[in-house]
């Protein structure tokens, strides 16, 4: 496996910075450039940081910093995880009949569903980053959540979770991730979770509240997926980066 088509693999599905895709993507290059994510988010999150910062020392209004950061990092994905949300959303509360329900999803028009969760999970993530400001150092715990929501993904990458159809995004992506690289990833973000709390003078156990209300909210998701509509897709995949920020910033206030 090349390591620079996995690195580019990763930077062209979570962000929107122009890269030249490798030429044949496999399970493996997939599963690599997934677990890469956390890292390939970097300038999308560095210039969220940069907003909330620089507009705390202008002193302008906090909710629109928070606003204009979230605005970055949805310019910065193409939208793309809040696409996942709002068709997850509108396919899991659309019908009982799996095959509908993913079709639904596919179709991908905002329904009512979708935009309620839209609204929620934006509003969530403005407000608390909005609490985040009145910390010193807020914009660059900020940057370090948002860099860890992409990590879910390798959740609903691992092998056992299977996928709910043949074709789409999702099944270049589904069950290339072994559970032990999973659980090592965690292990070592929980990890620096942690130290980072430390190093910030706050008690360790936030970082272990924070890593556990994404993976909780995370497996929640992908539960509630397999469960409806037989396996997941890649929307569900943006749909859990999408709420794992929401409930990490929240946990983080």
């Amino acid at each position: 496996m090349d390591l620079l088509n996995a690195w580019r693999l990763s930077i062209g599905t979570f962000t929107a910075i122009p890269v030249t895709p490798p030429r044949e993507v496999t399970p493996r290059l997939s599963g690599a450039a997934v677990a890469l994510a956390p890292l390939a988010v970097v300038p999308i999150a560095a210039v969220a940081a940069l907003v909330l910062w620089s507009g705390r020392e202008l002193g302008l209004a906090p909710i629109a910093i928070s606003a204009t950061a979230v605005a970055v990092l949805a310019l910065g994905s193409r939208a793309f995880h809040l696409d996942g949300l709002s068709d997850t959303a509108d396919g899991l509360t659309s019908s009982y009949d799996p095959v509908r329900a993913l079709e639904v999803i596919k179709v991908g028009n905002a329904g009512p569903a979708g935009a309620a969760a839209l609204v929620l999970v934006l509003g969530i993530q403005i407000g608390a980053l909005t609490a985040l400001l009145d910390e010193s150092w807020g914009p660059a715990i900020a940057a370090a959540l948002i860099c860890t929501s992409r990590a879910v993904a390798t959740i609903g990458c691992t092998r056992g979770v299977r996928g709910a159809r043949k074709d789409g995004l999702g099944v270049t992506y589904t069950e290339t991730i072994h559970p032990v690289v999973t659980a090592i990833i965690w292990t070592v973000l929980t990890i620096a979770l942690c130290l980072g709390a430390w190093v910030l003078d706050l008690p360790w156990w936030r970082g272990l509240i924070i890593a556990a209300a994404a993976l909780l909210a995370t497996g929640w998701l992908l539960r509630r997926a397999v469960r409806r509509l037989g396996g997941v897709v890649g929307d569900v995949f943006g749909a859990t980066v999408e709420v794992s920020l929401a409930v990490m910033l929240l946990s983080a206030t």
